[in-house]
């Protein structure tokens, strides 16, 4: 066997883990192919494999990251413009493990900052959106090509959506309290003592925030996956449908989760046939547009801008669901 393809089942998809909860589940009497017993069983084994590697993968992207705080970053993107300023705004982005109302205060220092809003949007965009330990989970729940797929369009939408509000030229759209706040530049320089109890308590904190939304997003993903019909779901968001791409983002807004807490619902809906740009629609809009993030930059932000935002993102999320679902064989 391809040594490649043994880590990545054994390691990421955590094979041996799904085996011992399934002899687990027939040792208390139930059938893993049953509805209840395969709903236990996928329950039991996302929970688990969620929170061991989402657990490691934070550690060691918060040891990388205690070399990057904002006020290094911020100096980084200083003086900086144009497509690639949006650019590496985007990739600095996906660094930092924050879900849409944590990125807000940072978007605020940078912009009190006086770093162009075209920077701070796809900076704002991209942190929620995509970052590296979902990459990896993408991996393995599904496949490699899928989560680099889904880092390249999140990325996409990061920087054309960062780089088309940036030339409106809103800047005075841009709530009056924002410029007033004082903004540090002391950039501490951490000991490796330091750095591995920062990587800990981020570990800490994370999983408190989203223990809850893992364990909701897995319930649902069991549902989906063992109670409805197949029939069903294709019927409201098979991928032949032109409506299930728009259908999928707007019943993703008014959620709020972190990616980890979509991803099970995202495995169980293309299990039962939905396709790859649906779910993919669907995971950004819930990470990317949901409404207490919404309503955290509207306090930031007047109208006018939040309005823009809002189209510019959205009409990316609708145009990589439809340019996904077309291409979706490519990986298969």
């Amino acid at each position: 066997m391809n040594i490649f393809v043994w880590l990545n089942d054994q390691l990421l998809r955590m094979q041996w883990l799904s085996d011992l909860v399934t002899a687990g589940v027939s040792a208390v009497g139930l059938d893993p192919a049953s509805r209840l017993g395969g709903s236990v069983q996928f329950f039991v084994y996302d929970v688990i494999k969620i929170f061991i590697l989402l657990s490691v993968l934070i550690f060691a992207i918060s040891y990388v990251q205690s070399f990057f705080p904002p006020e290094r970053t911020r100096r980084i993107l200083g003086g900086r413009s144009g497509i690639w300023a949006n650019t590496l705004a985007a990739i600095l982005g996906t660094i930092t493990p924050f879900c849409s109302c944590s990125s807000i205060p940072i978007f605020i220092g940078f912009t009190a900052a006086g770093l162009p809003l075209a920077i701070t949007f796809s900076f704002l965009i991209s942190s929620p959106l995509v970052d590296l330990a979902s990459v990896i989970l993408l991996a393995s729940i599904f496949s490699w090509p899928i989560a680099l797929a889904y880092v390249v369009v999140g990325l996409v939408v990061a920087v054309v959506g960062g780089t088309l509000i940036g030339r409106a030229g809103m800047e005075d759209q841009v709530a009056e309290f924002v410029h007033g706040v004082p903004v540090q530049d002391g950039d501490q320089d951490m000991t490796r003592s330091e750095r591995l109890g920062f990587a800990r308590e981020q570990v800490a904190e994370i999983v408190q925030r989203v223990w809850p939304y893992v364990l909701i997003g897995v319930g649902i993903g069991a549902a989906i996956h063992n109670w409805v019909p197949g029939e069903i779901i294709t019927m409201l968001l098979g991928q032949d449908n032109w409506w299930s791409v728009p259908v999928a983002t707007l019943v993703g807004i008014p959620m709020y989760a972190d990616i980890f807490g979509t991803l099970p619902i995202a495995e169980a809906l293309v299990g039962k046939g939905v396709g790859l740009g649906t779910v993919l629609a669907f995971m950004m809009a819930v990470t990317a547009l949901s409404l207490p993030s919404i309503i955290m930059l509207k306090r930031v932000v007047k109208m006018p801008l939040l309005v823009l935002f809002l189209t510019v993102v959205t009409v990316g999320i609708l145009g990589i669901g439809l340019i996904f679902n077309t291409i979706s064989d490519w990986f298969v």
